[in-house]
């Protein structure tokens, strides 16, 4: 861990942690229940993660993505990664958003994550 990061300093309102990773509330949530997938090892890149980090991580989705349908009733989820500072990360420490999704929550859901976008690289074709 690092103390002069901000994710790293979050690790005491964790509210799941696993071999790896603990999870938070993101702070600026795009839905009730957006979480936070952090690794305790402070690295950057997704692709800095050891094969037993990502196994790892593979378990931790699999537990929030139960806790996001519980607790919060999802019908679904976004999982999401900006990786490095030109998809958007604004702290350099790695974080996987989960974002629970509802049925009704926006009028047209089809795209999924491509409407997260204000000006989609690649437009979804009409159905």
């Amino acid at each position: 861990m690092d103390n002069d990061c901000l994710l790293c300093r979050k690790y005491l309102s964790k509210i799941f942690e696993s071999k790896y990773f603990f999870v938070i509330y993101d702070d600026f949530p795009i839905r009730q229940g957006h979480v936070l997938i952090i690794p305790i090892r402070h690295t950057q890149h997704l692709t800095l993660l050891t094969r037993a980090e990502f196994s790892d991580l593979h378990f931790v989705i699999q537990e929030m993505v139960k806790h996001i349908e519980s607790k919060f009733r999802a019908d679904g989820y976004n999982l999401g990664v900006n990786g490095g500072e030109a998809a958007g990360q604004t702290i350099s420490h790695l974080h996987i958003h989960l974002i629970p999704r509802h049925f009704g929550d926006v009028p047209n859901p089809r795209g999924g994550i491509r409407k997260f976008l204000p000006n989609p690289l690649t437009e979804y074709p009409p159905s």
